[in-house]
């Protein structure tokens, strides 16, 4: 359970890292499942399988090869494996969630981020909010570290506080997938790194700004996201990584009335079959 002191910061700062949330036996088991998915890409010439929009499940970094697979992404693997979707449902996480939104949770998405050695893969500043608003803002990013992280392998970095205000994502009518151009020095200026441990698990606002660097170690940097909702808040858009399990309630109990809070968002633009790394202009290997 999260202490007190720990729950002021989260109000506080719009961030809290809970050290050794998982155990290592927990750890292990989801590392063997990634390790078995990079094996499995490089079959693979380019980004491959199929989540329920249509988008790829399994998304490859240009210059990937057999030789040199660059898997940075899997969307949803609770879709494909009991193993994270034992730990989404019955791991530490739920219960923490619902000590910041609760009683009543419900799942929205997840996905994998992976890092390794050589990859260019980096995850440019934004606020998660501004890929998928809802009727109200009970949404907590739950980041599961599987490896060590610092900032040599690209670890996550948060800017404090920066969950009281909204930033477009827009740039000349253009959804871009990161905060504008105007606010980028301040909020690179105010990042700060989560360095941790293997099974340390940040959890996050959905409106705290965010990013992470490239991996310039020789050391792995998996993560392990999933976004959780309190169950009365509804997404005013479909979902840009839609699971076969979103809105499932995870604690407590369902809800049919939506609660809205007086706001004005910022809607993001369709993506297409574009993963945010595509989105944020990174590029992609494509079959063939």
């Amino acid at each position: 359970m999260l202490t007190d002191l720990e729950l002021a910061q989260y109000r506080t700062d719009g961030y809290v890292m809970v050290r050794g949330a998982a155990n290592p036996d927990q750890v292990r088991a989801l590392r063997a499942e990634a390790d078995r998915w990079v094996d499995e890409s490089r079959a693979h010439p380019g980004s491959y399988g199929e989540t329920p929009n249509g988008k790829t499940r399994f998304d490859l970094e240009a210059g990937h090869s057999a030789a040199a697979p660059r898997l940075r992404r899997i969307a949803n693997p609770v879709d494909i494996s009991d193993v994270y979707k034992d730990f989404v449902w019955d791991g530490p996480v739920p219960d923490l969630v619902a000590q910041l939104v609760g009683p009543d949770v419900k799942f929205h998405h997840c996905k994998l981020n992976i890092k390794m050695p050589g990859m260019a893969a980096y995850v440019g500043y934004h606020q998660d909010h501004a890929f998928t608003p809802h009727t109200n803002d009970d949404m907590v990013t739950a980041l599961l570290l599987l490896d060590d992280m610092s900032e040599d392998n690209g670890c996550l970095m948060v800017v404090p506080r920066s969950h009281r205000r909204q930033l477009t994502h827009y740039e000349k009518d253009v959804f871009r997938g990161v905060v504008a151009g105007e606010h980028r020095a301040e909020v690179e200026r105010n990042a700060v790194p989560m360095i941790g441990k293997s099974g340390d698990l940040c959890l996050m606002h959905s409106w705290c700004v965010h990013g992470s660097g490239e991996n310039r170690s020789e050391r792995p940097r998996r993560m392990f996201i999933a976004d959780y909702t309190a169950a009365d808040a509804f997404p005013l858009t479909p979902s840009n990584i839609p699971s076969i399990y979103s809105g499932h309630i995870i604690r407590g109990k369902p809800t049919r009335v939506a609660r809205l809070v007086a706001a004005t968002i910022e809607l993001p633009a369709p993506s297409a079959g574009k993963s945010v790394f595509e989105v944020q202009g990174q590029g992609t290997a494509y079959e063939g």
